[in-house]
């Protein structure tokens, strides 16, 4: 065969490999829906270096913002060792753009509710960022908002009041067989919100709450943080173990019903 002959039917047998020549692609197990994926359909945490099916990862990423209200995304991994987060330039390139917009949007207002020296006017139609001057922590402080000059409680954010406390300013609510109204206690029936202040009843339902003025989600029992906890696994151990008082799929389904 000649030279030129020769190279043709190397290049052919190069460029069509028998059967028995063919290495297969190393899969690998998606520790999310436990399905075994080839690498280019896969996604590396930058920060932890977990690796998940990106499918997988677009929808906790997605259901992490709308539940989150802001908060950090963590990795999905009950046991990431490095307990990464996702850093937003992720998050941008794994949901559509609205939702990424969302979660900037909220990102924001979650560092407002947080900041001691910021707060929101509490006028619906206003939405202004307003400052909130120094004081001792925990008490209540007269805030002016610079663009409707409503003038607010910094804790309740009700109209201020200056002789009368944040808790006497609340709508009065019938005491219970119970005795005690307030506390910290697991079975008051009304609770601050450990982030805002605010009051909150709990008549019935389960043990993960949302504030409705500041959206921080956490334990009713003992007030733990359950922003980031998409999964509610502060419920599978410690003293509020099975006391979330609903299965865990309703209340998933539920969460994913909120605008």
């Amino acid at each position: 065969m000649g030279s030129v002959g020769r190279l043709h039917y190397l290049t052919m047998n190069a460029e069509n490999p028998t059967p028995g020549d063919l290495a297969l692609a190393p899969l690998i197990t998606c520790k999310l829906c436990l399905c075994e994926q080839s690498l280019d359909k896969m996604t590396t945490l930058q920060e932890c270096q977990c690796i998940f099916c990106t499918a997988c990862l677009k929808q906790y990423m997605q259901l992490a913002i709308r539940e989150g209200c802001g908060s950090p995304i963590t990795c999905p991994d009950m046991v990431c060792l490095n307990h990464g987060t996702l850093q937003e330039a992720e998050i941008a390139c794994l949901v559509p753009v609205d939702q990424f917009q969302l979660y900037q949007r909220l990102k924001f207002e979650r560092e407002v509710h947080l900041d001691p020296y910021r707060t929101w006017c509490p006028v619906a139609d206003c939405q202004t960022v307003c400052p909130v001057a120094s004081g001792d922590p925990g008490q209540p402080v007269l805030v002016e908002c610079p663009s409707c000059h409503l003038k607010f409680c910094s804790c309740c954010k009700d109209v201020w009041h200056a002789e009368v406390s944040c808790r006497d300013s609340q709508p009065i609510v019938p005491p219970t067989e119970h005795g005690a109204l307030f506390g910290t206690d697991a079975d008051a029936p009304i609770k601050q919100c450990p982030v805002c202040r605010v009051y909150i009843e709990r008549n019935e339902g389960c043990a993960q709450m949302m504030c409705k003025n500041c959206k921080h989600t956490f334990c009713w029992y003992c007030l733990q943080n359950l922003d980031n906890d998409i999964f509610l696994r502060h419920y599978d151990k410690g003293p509020c173990r099975n006391k979330l008082g609903h299965s865990r799929a309703s209340v998933m389904w539920n969460r994913t019903q909120v605008p």
